[in-house]
């Protein structure tokens, strides 16, 4: 599915050049780079690259984890660029970097507090099951061998 997707975007793309004439400028910015045209093909060819890695490593962790965790590991990058570019292009810190790293930051905390939430319910609902079990079947704590219940072999 992402290959579709981004197939449609890169013809999209070439479509908004040709039907633009923007594709007459390609040569004029390649020649005003101020590193040269060598290290513009070779930036254009590295970014190339670096997405195709990011496509499949995002198509990955959906399949592999799920694509909630995909989409917070995508988020947690978007602070990293504009920190990247101060600390090393040395950009000016705008108004709008700020804001975008406060709210992919946000973003990412509650991901890890509600899966903290829901990890403290699974050891309470655990807890709750082995009592049960435990009174159900005539022990408890004081009693049982190992001085708890078993939760996976009870359940």
């Amino acid at each position: 599915m992402t290959i579709y997707e981004s197939l449609v975007a890169s013809f999209a793309n070439l479509v908004v050049i040709f039907a633009s004439g923007g594709w007459r400028n390609l040569r004029q910015e390649m020649n005003n780079f101020g590193l040269g045209k060598k290290s513009y093909v070779m930036n254009l060819i590295g970014t190339a690259i670096s997405w195709q890695f990011f496509t499949v490593g995002s198509t990955g962790l959906i399949f592999k984890v799920s694509s909630l965790f995909s989409n917070v590991i995508s988020i947690l990058g978007v602070p990293m660029a504009p920190v990247f570019s101060v600390l090393f292009l040395h950009k000016k810190m705008s108004g709008v970097k700020v804001i975008s790293m406060f709210f992919a930051m946000w973003g990412f905390l509650s991901y890890m507090y509600q899966h903290y939430l829901d990890d403290l319910e699974n050891k309470a609902e655990k807890s709750l099951v082995c009592e049960v079990s435990c009174v159900q079947a005539g022990s408890h704590e004081g009693s049982h061998p190992e001085g708890v219940c078993d939760v996976d072999r009870l359940l």
